[in-house]
């Protein structure tokens, strides 16, 4: 195994958006079950925190791939290409005032107490975010369009932020 693995390689995967999730798990288990520290219990020092940097390595990457919000940035950064998250001014207006009316709709459902509407936003929100992500999917796979996948990344940044947001305030609904 080679720590400077990326972590596609790391698990044996093309570097693509488009994964299957179930190899992704079965690799991880199996890469657990071969560096987990608990193996090593017996071991001497060095071999038991090397162990234990395996097992850490092996968290992140599936961390990282495993949800696609992350697994995104996770491409862009290996092909070099700066997503710019730092900077709203790249974030067009009409996106940006959309999110202003997400939040005022969940900030108002909130202190209303509203949990139906909460969910309605939340349900609505949750099929926005997965044509979103199918069109991430086909710029980075298909396309190969970095430029456009950043952008699309940003927002989805945005609006898994304010998918958050509406979890919370449901959660504060229910107390």
């Amino acid at each position: 195994m080679d720590f400077n693995a990326d972590h596609f390689s790391l698990f044996e995967l093309p570097p693509a958006f488009r994964l299957d999730a179930a190899l992704l798990d079965r690799r991880y288990i199996e890469m657990q079950t071969r560096v987990h520290p608990d193996r090593f219990a017996s071991a001497g020092d060095a071999e038991r925190r090397l162990s234990l940097q395996w097992a850490t390595r092996v968290n992140e990457a599936y961390q990282t791939l495993k949800k696609p919000l992350p697994r995104a940035r996770y491409l862009l950064h290996l092909a070099a290409h700066d997503l710019g998250s730092e900077n709203n001014a790249l974030m067009p207006a009409d996106f940006l005032v959309e999110q202003m009316e997400w939040r005022e709709a969940v900030a108002e459902a909130r202190s209303a107490g509203e949990h139906h509407e909460l969910e309605h936003l939340h349900h609505r929100l949750q099929r926005d975010l997965l044509e979103r992500y199918e069109e991430v999917a086909r710029l980075l796979d298909d396309q190969h369009d970095l430029e456009q996948a950043a952008d699309r990344v940003r927002r989805l940044m945005f609006l898994e932020k304010l998918l958050g947001e509406i979890d919370d305030a449901m959660a504060a609904c229910e107390e």
